[in-house]
């Protein structure tokens, strides 16, 4: 979570050209100036939910110049581009992170029992002894060949 400023007057002008139109009403009446800022968060999401980036729970509020954005990734890499995509818009002069990141473990460890293969643990783990590879290819340099594996050796187990 964080707070992250962004140049107000530079980046796409999709917020602009409402604010202008409603700048002098929103100042008058506070209610509409909450509408407006409803709005322009709706808006912000749509863009967000266009892109592609999976985000459980997207909420954007806007107050002012200032986007605050909750949901859930699935890695921080889309949390950046949410942030990136939100923050580059012309009228947004920062970005309130409230973003959260739920990432699968990437991998497990696993003790070599006397009597396994690399087949055998993949069929444990993956449910098919032909993934044997995937182990082989987490466990580089440390295994030089598949079969040249031995009791007591930990092995990392990668997330499929």
């Amino acid at each position: 979570m964080g707070l992250f400023s962004f140049l107000k007057n530079a980046g796409s002008k999709i917020l602009s050209r409402e604010a202008d139109k409603n700048d002098a009403a929103a100042a008058a009446d506070a209610a509409k100036a909450a509408e407006m800022d409803a709005y322009r968060g709706e808006l912000l999401a749509s863009i967000v939910k266009g892109s592609g980036v999976e985000v459980e729970g997207l909420s954007i509020e806007c107050k002012d110049d200032m986007a605050i954005v909750f949901g859930q990734t699935g890695s921080l890499e889309d949390k950046e581009k949410v942030i990136l995509m939100v923050g580059n818009v012309s009228g947004i002069a920062a970005v309130d992170d409230r973003l959260s990141v739920v990432e699968q473990p990437k991998s497990t460890f696993y003790t070599v029992q006397a009597g396994d293969s690399l087949s055998k643990i993949a069929k444990a783990h993956y449910g098919d002894p032909m993934k044997y590879n995937a182990i082989f290819e987490a466990n580089k340099p440390m295994l030089e060949h598949p079969d040249k594996i031995y009791p007591g050796q930990m092995l990392r187990i990668p997330n499929l």
